[in-house]
């Protein structure tokens, strides 16, 4: 993409929640991005949800609010088709002064994590499914939007309906065009079961860049949506009383010859896959946190609502948080179900293969498969039940300490409990308004 027809491009890094942190530069900067022209605080990455310093955080009272340095990733420019002028976006990846990564960076965590992975000569493929609602904003409530064929609000579910999907056909085209000129492998779309509600599925690539694409396919949405004249929200639970937005998460495991290590030519797979199960499953509990990230998050997370709870594992069975899908053995992999779409992609994917790469190294060994409904099965290790616990249990879980570095865990959990100081002090029917499009 050639950045000197511009009148300026972004940079920007990935925030704790998700959030792209970064500056606006003159086409001057592109031949000098890889000599650390652009710097930006540590603590950018480390703000609250609306972008607000976190109190007491080391990264400012500290180390004086120090600057890091803000270097390409791999992913290179990519145009950001929601706004009207023509511009790019450089993803980004934060530094110090003499190239080590930030360890605060979520980008940086899962790098970390996949070279775990490298050194034993695998690599991770992954694809991520992506539920959002699309809304009229435009009131003191969410509303579902006006169908733009009937002019008339949209008023029940319309599972797999391909007449909801063609009401929306211009946005849907204009998102396709969007992930075709980005680079995004968008897939399938369907019409979900909440009022307004779509999932659209990304195809199976390198780990690192499944969540650039999740990551970019967010910002697209969202801002294509509002193009579009209403807004779409990966908020976890829009409506109290509708289905909420969960983001699925497949993965398989590749050795140097490009063999699936969790194939064993038939349906159960591999011990591999076992002890990768059984990690997902001992880590579960304790990253809560990352897969309900914000107040929101929890009240998608109840029994019987599409969104798994306990932290059990099942051959072809959707009620249960991991899911080993059918299909030919050469395809063998691990859906992992338990995340909403509030997530932030880098650390959601750090936590899964994280704790599947445990599960691995320790050769731990899951309990039975379950059979029938999730929902209804007694003594199943539970989730974390609410935002505060799950901050609780993200700081003091030994197998998270072995996941994410000691400083963004302290970083995340200071970033979370000031979030839930100042949503307190606001009006509870004003809450959704800060997670609109945040997240």
């Amino acid at each position: 993409m050639d950045l000197s027809s511009l009148h300026t491009f972004r940079v920007a890094a990935c925030d704790l929640n998700g959030q792209m942190r970064g500056k606006r530069v003159p086409p001057s900067y592109a031949p000098k991005l890889e000599k650390g022209v652009v710097r930006m605080p540590f603590s950018a990455l480390n703000v609250d949800l609306w972008g607000a310093d976190i109190d007491g955080s080391p990264l400012v009272f500290e180390s004086g609010d120090a600057d890091g340095v803000l270097l390409p990733t791999d992913r290179g420019p990519v145009p950001m088709p929601w706004l009207d002028t023509p511009t790019a976006l450089i993803p980004m990846g934060l530094y110090d002064d003499n190239g080590t990564p930030f360890s605060g960076d979520p980008r940086h965590a899962l790098a970390s994590i996949l070279s775990r992975y490298a050194k034993r000569g695998w690599s991770v493929i992954a694809a991520t499914e992506l539920e959002f609602t699309l809304l009229d904003a435009s009131g003191s409530q969410p509303k579902p939007p006006l169908n733009p064929v009937t002019g008339r609000r949209l008023s029940d579910e319309a599972v797999l309906s391909i007449a909801q999907m063609d009401a929306f056909d211009s946005f849907f085209t204009d998102l396709y065009d969007g992930c075709a000129a980005m680079g995004i492998p968008a897939q399938t779309a369907i019409s979900e079961s909440g009022i307004g509600q779509f999932e659209i599925n990304l195809s199976h690539q390198d780990a690192l860049r499944c969540a650039d694409d999740t990551w970019l396919f967010k910002a697209l949405t969202r801002g294509l949506a509002r193009k579009h004249g209403f807004t779409a929200t990966f908020m976890a639970k829009p409506y109290a009383d509708d289905a909420g937005n969960g983001m699925h998460v497949h993965f398989s495991v590749t050795d140097g010859s490009g063999r699936n290590v969790f194939d064993n030519g038939g349906p159960d797979g591999t011990e591999i896959l076992r002890a990768a199960v059984a990690g997902c499953l001992s880590a579960m509990p304790g990253s809560t946190l990352i897969f309900a990230p914000h107040g929101n998050s929890y009240t998608r997370l109840v029994p019987g609502a599409h969104a798994p709870t306990g932290a059990s594992w099942a051959y072809e069975n959707r009620t249960a948080a991991i899911r080993i899908p059918g299909g030919a053995p050469a395809a063998r992999r691990i859906e992992h179900r338990v995340a909403g779409g509030d997530i932030n992609p880098y650390l959601m994917l750090t936590a899964v293969l994280g704790a599947a790469l445990v599960g691995i190294e320790d050769d731990l060994r899951p309990p039975p498969p379950i059979k029938g409904n999730a929902y209804e099965l007694d003594g199943v290790p539970q989730l974390a039940g609410d935002w505060k616990s799950s901050i609780a249990a993200f700081e003091t879980d030994p197998i998270i300490t072995r996941i994410f570095s000691k400083e963004l865990v302290r970083n995340l959990a200071m970033t979370k409990r000031q979030e839930i100081a100042r949503f307190s002090d606001r009006p509870s029917d004003e809450h959704w308004l800060s997670y609109l499009e945040a997240v």
